[in-house]
This record gives C-alpha cells, structure tokens and sequence, in this order.
C-alpha cells in the first residue's frame, strides 16, 4: 500500500488559520506558528525552497512569497521571533508612529532583564529594561506591540537620538492626540534629561 505523501497532501493543514496569521502581520509567520496551524516541519521546508509559497526570512521566520509588501514590514520580521516578551522601541517606535523623520540603522527591540542573554540577531539592536514595562507604555501598532508614544520620546532622548528629532515627536505626538502633556510629563520625570527637554518642547508649544 503506497504511503500518502504529506509534502503534497496538505489536508490537515489549516490554511486559513495560518494565512489569517500572517496576513495581520505584514504576510510573516514563524515556524510555531506553522506548527500550529497543523504544519509539519518537512512540510514547511518544503513550501520554502526558491519559487515556493513562502520565503524564509530568518531562522523560524517565514513570509508568504506573494503577499503585498509595506514600508515596515522589516520591523515585523525583526519583532517577530522577540513577540513572547520583546516590544518595539526607541527610534524603531518612533517611526512606527510616523513621529519623525530618523530613519534606524537597525530595528529597536527592549526585553526584561530575564531575557538579556539573547543571542546577536542581524539588523536588530536589543535593549534590556531595567524594570518591567507597564501596561500603559505598551501599545499595538502596526502589527507589533511597541512602547507607548511617551515611553518612546523618553528612550529615545535618555538613548541619544537628535534632540531635534525629539522635538518633532514631541509635537507630532501632540498635535495628532497620540499623548497629552500630563502623560509627557509624567513619563520623563524619572530622567532629569528628558525631563528638562520634554518641558522645554511643552513649554514651546504652549507658547
């Protein structure tokens, strides 16, 4: 009796979950989640050789071959393999917010402490938080889960970004509704630095 073939027989496979997935996240998926819609590895191999469905992108990330690109979908790939605990951050979140106009060398990815032995990954620039982010300096976006407005106005500065980009994220952020004065405010006042900039912006705009 000849063995069926599940490289070429695919009924258990979950087509729609697994593009359901990708789809709300720029056409990538990772091999659990593969695995999840009922893939096998061999079977995912196999669709990811030149010219198949998908293309692998990185180790365990995958993308659907003929999915419309989008000017961010780099930062999904990166997030992607981090998602369990990692948020896109700093200059990354910025320009997911379309709040200035720095452009990252590298997508900005912040992790607990927990996590900070992760291995180098190309393109990507981890950062350890020293305490666990609160809920309200997590947004989704994108696609992604990423720091809030404000958290991110505050790394950036705290991390070295021009300040006069700073500055237009201040005001875009503002002036699109994307944060208040009170949440800026509230936000940099750990950092002395981004304190005394943050109220120098706020205090501009008001004026």
């Amino acid at each position: 009796m000849r063995t069926v073939d599940r490289i070429t027989c695919m009924h258990d496979v979950d087509h729609d979950l697994l593009y359901e997935t990708a789809e709300s996240q720029s056409g990538y998926f990772t091999a659990g989640q593969a695995l999840d819609a009922g893939m096998d590895r061999s079977t995912l191999s196999h669709h990811a050789r030149p010219g198949g469905r998908y293309e692998r992108i990185g180790r365990g990330v995958y993308r659907l071959r003929h999915f419309p690109t989008s000017p961010l979908e780099h930062v999904v790939a990166a997030w992607l393999p981090l998602r369990a605990s990692g948020v896109v951050s700093h200059e990354s979140a910025l320009e997911l917010y379309d709040l200035a106009d720095v452009i990252p060398d590298a997508v900005h990815i912040s992790l607990p402490r927990s996590q900070r032995g992760q291995r180098p990954r190309a393109g990507v620039r981890l950062h350890t938080v020293t305490r666990p982010l609160a809920d309200d300096e997590i947004r989704e976006t994108s696609s992604v889960r990423a720091t809030s407005p404000e958290r991110t106005v505050v790394d950036c500065i705290d991390g070295g970004t021009q300040p006069e980009q700073v500055e237009l994220a201040i005001r875009q952020a503002l002036g699109r509704g994307l944060t208040t004065r009170r949440r800026l405010t509230d936000a940099a006042a750990p950092s002395s630095r981004a304190r005394d900039l943050v109220d120098a912006v706020v205090r501009a705009v008001d004026a």
